[in-house]
Formats: structure tokens, sequence, C-alpha cells
């Protein structure tokens, strides 16, 4: 995703939440040359539950990249308070979210071309995202549905 991102032409910034030590920034930037770019930012760790919703909510937009697990966690909270998310194409991903998020491949120049795509989004499409991210969130993956299929299971 860091090299992708350096390649596209986005003025917005890309900050990383996660773990970061000088062994793990040392091969990143072996590998992506990651700190020529003034955009790429690392924050640190987040464990702070109420903090990370308000980063979610605030950012303008999430990335996914994880490729296998099935249901994600953090790929539900993104969906449910992040306006845009863009999501690796993978078969996980796209049940989880369906029509509520934008798509990229690893083929090189995808993601960058994406996230140019979405810096040209007008807030209108933003928010048909933004909706049906959070209906599908709503509709799935609430307590609420969960738990009645679980008891439509149980008294079959």
């Amino acid at each position: 995703m860091i090299k992708e991102f350096i390649k596209c032409k986005s003025e917005r910034d890309f900050v990383l939440i996660t773990n970061v030590n000088d062994k793990f920034l040392k091969e990143l930037e072996l590998k992506t040359g990651y700190s020529k770019d003034s955009r790429i930012k690392f924050a640190g760790t987040v464990y702070d539950s109420e903090m990370l919703m308000k980063i979610r909510e605030n950012a303008y937009g999430y990335f996914h990249g994880h490729e296998v697990g099935g249901t994600n966690p953090s790929l539900l909270e993104a969906l449910a308070s992040t306006q845009l998310n863009l999501l690796l194409n993978v078969g996980f991903n796209r049940e989880v979210a369906e029509d509520g998020a934008m798509y990229w491949s690893k083929e090189e120049g995808n993601l960058a071309g994406l996230i140019e795509k979405a810096d040209h989004l007008d807030q209108s499409e933003i928010n048909k995202y933004t909706e049906r991210a959070r209906k599908r969130v709503r509709d799935r993956y609430s307590w609420e549905y969960i738990s009645g299929q679980y008891e439509k299971l149980f008294l079959k």
C-alpha cells in the first residue's frame, strides 16, 4: 500500500496506525523508500477505542489490505465509522462490505489509480459509499441480527 500511495498524486496524508519499531521502519524504508514522501506518517498504535473511533470518523478513508481470515473486526469498525473504505479485492472483503466500499487489486498501479479516483469523488458520491457501508453493518453484523440468526438456528 505504501508503494502505491507514493505513486499516486494525492495531496492527502497517509497516516498508518500500527505498531512500529526501528527494525520494522528500516526494513520498510529499504522496501518502499517511504521516508522521501512527507505525506506518509506513522502514528503508532492506538489502544484507546474512543480515540480510534474518532480517528476513523475524521479520516478521509481507510485502507484494508487483509487477504485472509473472514470477517475482520477492524473492517467492520471501519465500515461503520469511516466515510470511504478502500479494500483489497478478495472474497472475504467483498462478502463483508459488498457495495459499501471501493476495491483495489495488487496489480501495479491499481491502488494508486483508485486513490486518485477517490480523491476526485464529490461528497454525494462519498455519502453513498458511507451509507451503503453502514447499512451493511447494521443489516448483517449487528448484535440484533446475529443473535436473531442464532435463535433461529437453535430453535430448529
